[in-house]
């Protein structure tokens, strides 16, 4: 919504920079996007009076100009333009003057003479014929003595003696207050904003003659459609162009003006935001207006100049022989106001919103009145704006007018009141203020108190409850001023445990260089046998969905390895050389029936595949981010179920007695379900094990006394010995004494005798009481040695 500055001060008596009322409306809740002022783009352009005209020595089509500037001496300036005469004031740029668009102006020398400026046209001041009727297009604009902008004297600044120094707000109005799609509405914000009174005077219509029902009836067929319809009529028009400050303030909001009588309709729109029209009374057949349903198949020609096919739940303005406007959107040609108009009849009417807003998109022209109309209007404001069209017909002697009002009104809206509960507001806003401050608030947005109530304006139908009270009140005390209130009777929430443990968790993953992905939470039967899930799982039997979107996703997901094998296939065809993903998924398994519901778990699954990943790779991510959650018996056992997984490169992994997942290489099989070519490596995490196993708080150990003695076996084992079997024999040996113990190489083929392996170990021994000796720390060697010789592990030789 665009608005003259200077408009809404004859409303609200205001003194600021336009800076100051953008931030300031801003801030009270009326968003302005931009303002802007033309005379911004336009410096050093006067009135200038033409003191003579001398043919140009050098040419037969220029003239030689001296103008007065106001200055000491004239100027002189060389022109073209043939429409000037001696005595005619006309915008003359200087030198160093600049017009709109940027272009500037400097002197220079034409054919031989020296030229110290431009004489302007219209358009070179960015304006047309429809700002200034009495210009010409086509030559220099010369001002009309008989207008405002002939009476200034030379070496004004052009943009004050155009009416182009006002500052134009534009403002973001928001779907809930077509009210501000107004000046009036506007004003009335920037009074309460600024703490200034809002003066709005009644429309004073002086007696006309005659009888409006004389010449005017009225008749709404469709009451939902249509709540009310007035008309007034005026004789005796005169139809010329609108006087500058009327055309000026259409143009800053963007309309271009016509003539005098669409003017005041299109004035009283901006100002008070109820679309008017306004009819040819020759065509308005039998002085009797029908607001109806149109006829299926029947035709109207718009003012636009289209002809346009009606439906039947279109509403439109008719008279006794068929439609002459549709209602709420468009005029028809023919009963629209042209020169030989004589009478005419003011339309201000209340057409329902939804309605209006189905028929401009069915006919493809949404119009400024369509656009108000589907947001709502104030229904008690079509007899106010009637009669300020009526007092603008006389401001312009436009016409005569015909006393009286035609005004049907089919349907009011009853008064709506919110009790004022200041408890309520203050308990939303964190404040402490009374009720009296809060309706000192409220009365200069044109509510009333009755009581304890507010009675709402029928223009604020937005208005419901007590938060919409809150808003108000906030937006005027200042949000920036608001105090930082903690919710009273409210708990501040806090995440739990289990959220905590969770998070810290996945954060680990991330820190490994995992990336994680979120799949959906339902997939096909198909997925299961993808995986390579034997018949017999109980996985299969998964929780169906009543009312799937289609096959793919029928039943909620038991295991989320299908998805992330979706995940890694993607990856792998979009040709990426490596990739490591984990998803924390939750699964669904079945209780029961349909009355009982399924157990949900969550489940967290890691994947990965490159040179850098393979199964000892990720064994070791997963150690160290079991640690992270500080448990502690974490084993791994050779898992020959297979399944998704290889059956002899698959592990289980425990937590004591306790199964917290697995751990091993995608089966074949599956790689070849999904396409992919290198080895993918996987694990499936049960993340409700592993919180119930979860070690408590660090506690904090001081560094040792005493120093560690290392050592390194390299041991030789068959290949099915396991290499946990190998480490459980190692500490129970050492006992005590052992810190630590590291596997950090695993070694087949050359050197190592067939159907064998070598493994190195790392063992760090420390005592906490004394410094351990060279023999102490080989007889625990020796004891290791001879622990692991009874199930055939040597050292390497």
């Amino acid at each position: 919504m665009k608005m003259p500055l200077g408009w809404a001060k004859e409303f609200a008596k205001i003194d600021c920079t336009p800076h100051e009322y953008a931030e300031r409306m801003t801030m009270s809740g009326s968003k302005v996007e931009t303002y802007e002022s033309e005379a911004d783009s336009i410096e050093n352009v006067v009135v200038g009076k033409i003191l003579s005209l001398t043919p140009h020595p050098d040419s037969d089509h220029m003239l030689i100009c001296q103008v007065d500037v106001g200055e000491a001496e004239p100027v002189q300036i060389v022109t073209g333009a043939e429409n000037l005469k001696e005595g005619d004031l006309v915008p003359a740029a200087l030198h160093k003057s600049l017009l709109p668009g940027g272009k500037e102006i400097r002197k220079g020398k034409l054919r031989g003479v020296e030229s110290n400026g431009m004489l302007c046209s219209l358009g070179e001041l960015g304006l047309t014929v429809h700002d200034f009727p009495n210009a010409i297009e086509n030559g220099i604009m010369v001002l009309d003595p008989a207008e405002p902008e002939g009476q200034f004297p030379t070496g004004t600044p052009i943009e004050k003696a155009l009416g182009l120094d006002d500052v134009t707000v534009d403002f973001e109005i928001t779907p809930n207050r077509p009210d501000c799609l107004s000046v009036r509405g506007l004003a009335r914000e920037t009074a309460a904003t600024f703490g200034v009174p809002f003066e709005d005077a009644e429309p004073q219509v002086k007696p006309g003659h005659g009888d409006v029902n004389e010449f005017l009836k009225v008749e709404i067929e469709n009451t939902d459609l249509c709540l009310r319809y007035a008309g007034a009529v005026v004789e005796n028009v005169r139809v010329k162009p609108s006087p500058r400050w009327m055309r000026e303030r259409l143009r800053q909001c963007g309309v271009r003006p016509i003539n005098n009588l669409v003017d005041i309709t299109n004035y009283v729109m901006l100002e008070y935001g109820q679309p008017m029209h306004c009819f040819d009374y020759r065509y308005v057949n039998g002085g009797h207006i029908i607001v109806r349903n149109a006829k299926s198949g029947e035709q109207i020609e718009t003012l636009d100049g289209v002809q346009r096919t009606l439906s039947e739940e279109m509403l439109v303005i008719a008279d006794e022989k068929g439609p002459i406007a549709v209602a709420g959107v468009m005029g028809g040609e023919y009963s629209g106001v042209y020169d030989s108009t004589t009478t005419i009849v003011f339309e201000s009417a209340m057409f329902d919103g939804p309605s209006v807003r189905t028929t401009a998109k069915k006919l493809g022209m949404r119009t400024e009145a369509s656009g108000r109309y589907e947001k709502g209007l104030d229904p008690n404001g079509c007899l106010r704006c009637l009669q300020r069209a009526l007092e603008l017909v006389q401001l312009l002697d436009a016409g005569d007018v015909v006393n009286g009002i035609v005004d049907v009104c089919a349907k009011t809206r009853s008064e709506r009141v919110i009790p004022l509960r200041p408890e309520a507001v203050n308990r939303l806003l964190g404040t402490e203020l009374s009720g009296e401050a809060m309706a000192d608030i409220l009365k200069p947005l044109g509510f009333t108190m009755r009581g304890q109530d507010v009675v709402v304006p029928s223009f604020r139908w937005d208005m419901e409850r007590d938060c919409d009270i809150a808003e108000e009140v906030a937006r005027f005390v200042g949000y920036n001023k608001m105090p930082s209130t903690i919710l009273k009777g409210v708990a501040c929430a806090r995440p739990t445990e289990r959220q905590t443990f969770r998070e810290m968790m996945l954060d680990a993953l991330t820190g490994y260089g995992l990336y994680e992905i979120e799949s959906f939470s339902f997939y096909s039967r198909k997925a299961f046998d993808a995986i390579h899930l034997p018949a017999h799982s109980q996985l299969r039997e998964a929780v169906v969905i009543s009312n799937p979107l289609g096959e793919d996703t029928s039943i909620m997901r038991t295991t989320a390895l299908p998805s992330v094998m979706e995940n890694i296939a993607r990856n792998y065809h979009a040709r990426a050389a490596e990739c490591a993903v984990f998803e924390d998924a939750t699964v669904y398994l079945p209780q029961g029936g349909l009355d009982v519901l399924p157990d949900e778990r969550e489940q967290v699954i890691l994947a990965a595949y490159g040179e850098r990943y393979h199964y000892l790779t990720l064994k070791g991510i997963l150690e160290q981010w079991l640690s992270c959650a500080g448990v502690k018996d974490v084993r791994f056992e050779r898992n020959s179920e297979g399944g998704a997984y290889h059956p002899g490169r698959c592990a289980n992994v425990y937590l004591g007695d306790d199964k917290l997942g697995v751990i091993g290489e995608i089966h074949p099989v599956v790689l070849e379900n999904y396409d992919v070519k290198p080895r993918v490596v996987a694990a499936e995490i049960d993340m409700e094990v592993l919180f119930a196993h979860r070690g408590g708080t660090a506690v904090f150990q001081p560094l040792p006394k005493h120093p560690a003695i290392t050592r390194d076996l390299a041991l030789v084992a068959a290949l099915e010995v396991p290499a946990a079997e190998i480490a459980q024999r190692i500490e129970q040996a050492a006992g005590k004494l052992l810190e630590s113990l590291t596997l950090f190489d695993v070694y087949t083929g050359e050197h190592i005798e067939q159907g064998k392996k070598s493994l190195a170990y790392n063992l760090v021994l420390r005592a906490a009481d004394r410094t351990l000796t060279d023999e102490e720390a080989e007889n625990a060697v020796r004891k290791v040695l001879k622990s692991l010789e009874e199930i055939d592990v040597v050292l390497r030789s």
